[in-house]
């Protein structure tokens, strides 16, 4: 096993077979090449990334989602754009240096609104990084909010194979265009973000070495890994968690196959075990993500059950995920916290 471990971390090519054996397996090693090698590159710095969840509006209807639009136990909210910026205010003064403005898919903010809400977070806080999590958009849409100061974008494609892709969405959603938006954003020139749900219903270790072979030839600046969590309001409520040990394994292959990767430890993460996000570090990932919405509207951003952290202020977010990170052995930086050029 440490030699097909040695083999993926020296860049060679591996076989869809080799993939099967790696993403089960129970091999500490594997983690421990993992942080090897983001050591190399990145050290021990851990980035931080200032989540804002603006709105809770969906249009789609995913069948894993707590925001579904046909959920109707969701409370809905919006937050303006002197909302947004005054948490763009706060997070700023606790350090952070890239604000990730995340929400379902939602007509209700047009181009021109986006365009001037980054426009503004942009002019004032020049130094930061921002990233939009905002769904599927047209090519004219990206193009307009990359010119008017958004520089990456995390668009989740949630699984690469086709036929468990149309199993987990409604039948107007489609992979082809999923794959199509991510290749025009980089295309425009923002650094994308791709990622996609462990244990999510249906999914098989075939389709993970899809999604990771996929992920090899998109080439990302950033992967979002977290396990599936049921939600009691969606089609999937009985549906089991992800386990945590493949979860940790995916990031660690990632980490192998790509060395100058972004990797969240998720909330999620966090969510299935309470040590969750330290658990993801330890296997390679080198972002934490506090939210830095306002406390009154977290318990309305459920994606899924049990979410950890929605009652904390930005501040005590901030301290505690600090505190987690330097227990084993790692330090959060004030940094933009750019993907490296190897």
């Amino acid at each position: 096993m440490k030699e097909l471990i040695d083999k993926l971390a020296e860049n060679k090519i591996i076989s869809r077979d080799e993939f099967k054996v790696l993403l089960p397996c129970d091999e500490v090693y594997l983690h421990e090449k993992a942080r090897e090698v983001r050591h190399k590159i990145y050290g021990h710095q851990i980035f931080m990334r200032g989540l804002i969840e603006f709105t809770s509006y969906c249009k789609n209807n995913c069948y894993y989602c707590g925001l579904r639009r046909d959920n109707t136990n969701a409370e809905r909210y919006r937050l303006s754009k002197e909302q947004i910026l005054d948490c763009c205010y706060k997070g700023y003064d606790l350090g952070f240096r890239t604000f990730v403005l995340q929400g379902g898919e939602d007509n209700y903010y047009t181009d021109d609104i986006l365009a001037e809400i980054v426009r503004e977070i942009k002019t004032t806080y020049q130094d930061c990084a921002i990233t939009l999590s905002i769904g599927e958009k047209s090519y004219d849409s990206c193009r307009r909010l990359y010119e008017a100061g958004a520089e990456r974008y995390l668009l989740r494609h949630e699984t690469a194979n086709d036929a468990h892709y149309s199993s987990i969405h409604p039948p107007e959603m489609s992979p082809i265009n999923r794959k199509k938006c991510l290749y025009d954003l980089k295309k425009i020139g923002y650094q994308v973000g791709c990622g996609f749900m462990v244990g999510s219903p249906g999914q098989s270790i075939d389709h993970i070495v899809d999604d990771l072979l996929f992920i090899k030839e998109l080439d990302p600046a950033m992967v979002g890994i977290g396990p599936f969590i049921p939600h009691s309001s969606t089609p999937y409520a009985r549906e089991k968690p992800g386990d945590l040990r493949l979860v940790l394994n995916t990031l660690a292959i990632l980490r192998l196959m790509k060395p100058n990767l972004l990797l969240p430890a998720t909330t999620a993460l966090g969510t299935l075990d309470r040590n969750g996000r330290e658990s993801g570090v330890l296997a390679g990932a080198n972002v934490v993500m506090p939210n830095l919405s306002p406390a009154q509207v977290r318990k309305k951003y459920l994606l899924y059950d049990n979410k950890i952290c929605t009652g904390d202020q930005a501040a005590e977010c901030v301290a505690c995920i600090g505190k987690r990170m330097e227990r084993i052995g790692n330090k959060i930086v004030v940094s933009r916290g750019d993907c490296v050029a190897i």
